[in-house]
């Protein structure tokens, strides 16, 4: 874990995908910068050993279900009375050769990351635009950009993504609101059955995997009052792997 160098007390922060993983380490690195965290993930049990870990509250949701999410903001406006930062990280996978994969295979994943992105950050928009003030990053992916085997589904979720984000930046910055997103290149349970000999292609010239809290100290600038010139970018946070 980097140091803590932002200041988020009195900021509300909600971390989607945030039972494991990056998420994790996103919700833990605002809880230790004094904000009040809200952690959301599918899996129940798992979220509520991490928030409890953490420190923060967790909230079981399905982040592809209007009702879900509306739920999920309507409780933090209840709770704390405002939502400052979004962090839009779930995301799932259903690898297949295009040939293979299913009508479900290819709607669940678009679903999940592209879905519960716009889903979250319409959610969000009315209270940023009452509080003149709103954070957003999304995590999005290089294989957005550049695809990959197997993973046509994915692929086009992450650059939906990308296209995203710099629209919702356009529409949303006459109301105080910044949108940005990552590219993130860590180690995590995705990562963690890639064969060694293919590790060196897949990290680029610092020859490794970063631990998820680096891609926490990169979205906690995005996050920050430092960071409020700063919006549509999607920053590379992956060893120099895009160069």
């Amino acid at each position: 874990m980097g140091n803590i160098t932002f200041d988020f007390t009195g900021r509300t922060v909600v971390v989607t995908g945030a039972a494991r993983g990056i998420g994790k380490a996103l919700a833990r690195h605002f809880a230790e910068a004094k904000a009040t965290v809200f952690m959301v993930d599918f899996d129940k049990d798992e979220l509520e050993d991490a928030a409890r870990d953490v420190g923060a509250v967790g909230i079981a949701a399905d982040v592809s279900n209007t009702d879900d999410v509306e739920r999920v903001i309507g409780t933090v406006i209840a709770e704390t009375g405002r939502v400052d930062i979004l962090i839009n990280n779930a995301g799932i996978l259903r690898d297949k050769v295009l040939w293979k994969l299913t009508d479900s295979d290819w709607d669940q994943v678009l679903a999940v990351h592209a879905g519960g992105t716009f889903r979250f950050t319409r959610a969000c928009v009315p209270h940023f635009r009452n509080q003149e003030y709103g954070r957003v990053v999304n995590v999005t992916s290089y294989t957005g950009l550049h695809g990959n085997r197997g993973q046509a589904n994915y692929a086009t979720a992450k650059a939906g993504i990308i296209g995203f984000t710099k629209t919702a930046a356009k529409e949303l910055a006459a109301f105080g609101v910044t949108v940005n997103a990552i590219s993130p290149n860590a180690a995590t349970r995705m990562t963690a059955s890639i064969p060694d000999e293919k590790i060196a292609e897949l990290t680029g010239p610092i020859s490794r995997f970063a631990d998820p809290s680096e891609m926490a100290d990169a979205i906690g600038f995005l996050a920050s009052e430092e960071a409020s010139y700063i919006t549509g970018v999607v920053l590379p946070v992956d060893g120099g792997v895009s160069m």
